[in-house]
């Protein structure tokens, strides 16, 4: 798993990596195949067998987007009292009789359950069990779900350890991960903004000025992509679907053009292409940094990226 994502780290600085736009129809046919799938090593090698043409950064953003959606929907089945019960009875039972496998993987595929989310259930029955009627400190929770040698049940301990490793959709590792990724792909556009001698306040400086809510980058000097202006520019180092796209519309792109005019938004991994319908009200879509900028001061800027 953790190869899987940290191959899409390394995408970033990859120039020959051909970042891809699917249709809404081949979206559908990728969601049905990784419905069968768990968030496994294997899985990231069997996704690049049935599609080649992807790039695994692509495959990874998409299966993790759609298992994510998946543990969602099953959520309160999975969380229901008598089932966490359950869940614990058994992983204790086994830890008795085979204490060298990989019990709560193993429990996690039984059950199409999430390992990470499987590990903070078993954890949490862990410390109640342990603390009588005094219900677990998420804090000390979260600090043995980061760190399990903290768990002072050596056993379960590297369960857990084996649940974090091996899940590339959830816990505090891909968590991490995801965050050094999306950090990245900020400093990428703003390395190729510089490279293509473009002004430009970054969100930190945008904070500083007393900006709450504000895009990855505003332009001081509007461009133009596709004949289209362009005020801002926001970095997603993620796949665009329709779920994620229509959320961030509501929660931020409509709110970016209503404050600063139309922008561009960078989906790295690629996107339903389908999406991009909105540049009549300001919104363009792309998979990597334009090469087709005209600036109002210096006309066509192809070539300098």
């Amino acid at each position: 798993m953790m190869d899987s994502v940290s191959s899409s780290s390394a995408t970033v600085a990859d120039k020959s990596v051909k970042r891809m736009q699917i249709c809404r129809a081949e979206y559908r046919v990728i969601g049905r195949f990784v419905e069968q799938l768990r968030p496994t090593r294997q899985c990231m090698k069997t996704l690049q067998t049935q599609f080649p043409h992807l790039p695994p950064s692509t495959l990874l953003s998409i299966f993790s987007q759609e298992y994510q959606k998946r543990m969602k929907r099953s959520m309160a089945r999975h969380h229901a009292p008598d089932v966490i019960k359950e869940y614990y009875q058994r992983y204790r039972s086994e830890a008795k009789t085979r204490p060298a496998a990989p019990l709560l993987l193993e429990l996690a595929n039984q059950v199409d359950l999430s390992p990470a989310l499987l590990a903070r259930l078993i954890v949490e029955c862990f410390l109640e069990e342990r603390q009588a009627s005094v219900g677990a400190s998420r804090h000390v929770l979260n600090n043995m779900l980061r760190e399990p040698y903290l768990i002072p049940d050596l056993l379960l301990a590297k369960h857990v350890e084996q649940c974090t490793v091996n899940d590339c959709c959830y816990g505090p590792l891909v968590d991490c991960i995801k965050h050094a990724i999306g950090l990245e792909h900020e400093d990428l556009l703003r390395d190729k903004l510089r490279e293509t001698h473009l002004s430009f306040l970054d969100e930190n400086q945008l904070r500083a000025k007393g900006y709450d809510k504000t895009p990855d980058i505003i332009l001081e000097v509007p461009i133009a992509v596709d004949g289209h202006i362009v005020h801002w520019i926001e970095s997603k180092a993620s796949f665009g679907d329709d779920h994620s796209h229509h959320t961030y519309l509501n929660e931020q792109f409509w709110s970016y053009c209503n404050r600063f005019g139309p922008g561009l938004v960078i989906y790295w991994y690629g996107f339903v292409s389908e999406l991009d319908c909105q540049r009549d009200r300001g919104i363009l879509l792309r998979d990597g940094f334009p090469l087709d900028i005209v600036t109002l001061c210096q006309g066509p800027a192809r070539g300098r990226v």
